[in-house]
């Protein structure tokens, strides 16, 4: 394995990046998520009651600017991790892209591994905009939000198996839908099968999930080549269940019921 990863092209900081210490700070400091998370949830129905008799804010600057931001980051991040999953892919086959730990410390995607489950603390600023604007908040948007970051932390302490699936699949779905947002802020006409296409690519990315949580059930209880955790597992497959249950019941009500009322109406 040292060898062939060696053959593949790293940048100076993904080199230099110390996931030791990374772990390290993540097995201290994991439990701080569930602060984040509460003080999220305060500032979000606490946000919506200050702004109900204040008019909604305009920012469609900042909005741009926010969204185009984590529409590069999650481009990148797509792209160096999708490379290393490829390589794991080419030269171990599937089981050990699910099974295989390296996904946290090998060259290039040591780095967007810590980096993605780092960004799930600053996404939360995503739920300013719908509130400060006045949109309506969906109960899927930050139940998401809360329930994303607290996995992404507990199951990155213990490089659980999975991950560089769990991290690839929403780096590349979050590439998709940042750059729709950004493109939407910036006033642009969007065709409406792009958005179609980015809640097919989420509900697929929830399919995914859910597969890959069973595999690692299944291939753990057959020697220990797949390490993971009962609890880990049981919290992934609620999530990606849960997930999966409210995208469908999102992509029905947006795209198909409007859809079937537009057509009566004509």
């Amino acid at each position: 394995m040292n060898e062939s990863q060696a053959q593949l092209s790293e940048f100076s900081f993904e080199r230099r990046f110390d996931d030791r210490r990374a772990m390290e700070w993540m097995q201290n400091n994991w439990s701080k998520s569930f602060l984040f998370s509460a003080l999220y949830a305060m500032l979000v129905f606490g946000g919506q009651h200050y702004m109900k008799l204040r008019p909604k804010l305009n920012l469609r600057l900042p909005l741009i600017l926010w969204s185009l931001s984590l529409a590069i980051f999650s481009i990148v991040g797509a792209v160096r991790t999708s490379t290393y999953m490829i390589h794991i892919l080419s030269i171990s086959g599937f089981r050990r892209s699910i099974c295989d730990q390296s996904f946290y410390y090998g060259p290039i995607s040591k780095f967007w591994a810590y980096a993605f489950v780092l960004s799930k603390a600053p996404e939360l600023g995503d739920t300013a905009f719908v509130v400060l604007r006045k949109q309506k908040l969906l109960f899927l948007h930050w139940y998401h939000h809360i329930t994303v970051l607290l996995y992404s932390w507990y199951s990155y302490k213990d490089m659980v198996a999975g991950g560089g699936w769990f991290m690839t699949m929403n780096y590349a779905v979050h590439a998709l839908m940042y750059s729709y947002y950004a493109a939407r802020a910036a006033g642009m006409r969007v065709p409406r099968p792009f958005a179609v296409l980015i809640t097919s690519a989420q509900i697929a990315q929830m399919t995914m999930g859910v597969a890959v949580s069973v595999m690692v059930y299944r291939w753990m209880q057959h020697g220990g080549d797949c390490p993971s955790r009962l609890d880990n597992i049981a919290c992934a497959a609620l999530m990606y269940v849960s997930y999966l249950l409210l995208f469908c019941n999102f992509f029905y009500h947006t795209y198909l019921q409007r859809h079937a009322k537009t057509t009566k109406t004509v």
